[in-house]
């Protein structure tokens, strides 16, 4: 059977578009290094927890490759109902759920790990999306999220100021990270960075930046060759996760 594809609204990033690997490549290689990093919090000994979370899990390719590579359950939580759909038809290891992001509708203490990337930016209600994760964790439970690095993303925006992007509600720092986390009552809080390899630096030192350089195609309707080039051989190979100073996105981690 022939899965559709989700519409690309821009609100949300889907695989196998050759114009989107720029944006899918930067959220598959988050995915894949919270796979390795979430290992033995998934597979650890006693009693096993109930599945992991995916919260706003959007097209549901990260879900997907996180029940691959932990070999574990994963919900796929997410209130749009056409995107649970896709998720249901087009991945078979996810357990979709339909829920509102600041009332999840699962037990508390029975989730090992809640993950959601690039997701706090578009949350009206934040602290009430905080709270419910810490709330479904076990004790020791693993939190990670991501989102754009908004000195980076958009140089210029004050704190609390309204993002250019339509979709974005608020755009944080580091430091904002690190404070909502502690806030909501985590521990053990760290926040990284993903940045770019030496090949996108390389192009961007003859270019300028990537992320300028494909906004403005978007907005224009113009795709220069040598954007057009690039986009499609862009590959998780092309990031590094490291400190968070500079980063294109942050990544934040901690434990109920």
């Amino acid at each position: 059977m022939t899965i559709a594809p989700l519409e690309l609204t821009g609100e949300r990033t889907v695989p196998g578009v050759d114009l989107e690997q720029y944006w899918f490549r930067r959220h598959e290689v988050v995915y894949r290094w919270l796979a390795q990093r979430l290992t033995v919090a998934a597979t650890g000994p006693g009693p096993s927890p109930g599945p992991l979370v995916d919260a706003g899990c959007g097209e549901g390719y990260g879900a997907d490759l996180l029940a691959a590579a932990l070999t574990a359950e994963v919900i796929g939580l997410d209130y749009d109902a056409g995107t649970i759909a896709h998720v249901a038809a087009a991945y078979p290891r996810v357990w979709p759920v339909r829920g509102n992001l600041a009332t999840f509708p699962l037990a508390s203490a029975t989730v090992p790990a809640v993950v959601s990337l690039q997701v706090i930016e578009h949350l009206w209600d934040l602290g009430g999306f905080l709270a419910e994760c810490r709330r479904v964790l076990v004790t020791g439970g693993a939190i990670a999220v991501s989102t754009p690095n908004r000195p980076v993303f958009s140089p210029g925006l004050a704190r609390g100021a309204k993002p250019t992007n339509p979709f974005h509600v608020e755009e944080f720092d580091a430091e904002q990270v690190t404070g909502m986390l502690t806030h909501a009552g985590f521990c053990e809080v760290e926040v990284l960075g993903l940045h770019h390899g030496p090949r996108l630096q390389a192009w961007e030192a003859d270019h300028g930046s990537l992320v300028t350089a494909h906004v403005t195609a978007v907005v224009s309707g113009a795709w220069p060759d040598h954007l057009l080039a690039l986009l499609p051989t862009i590959t998780i190979e092309d990031f590094r996760i490291g400190a968070h100073d500079e980063a294109h996105d942050l990544i934040g981690v901690g434990r109920r």
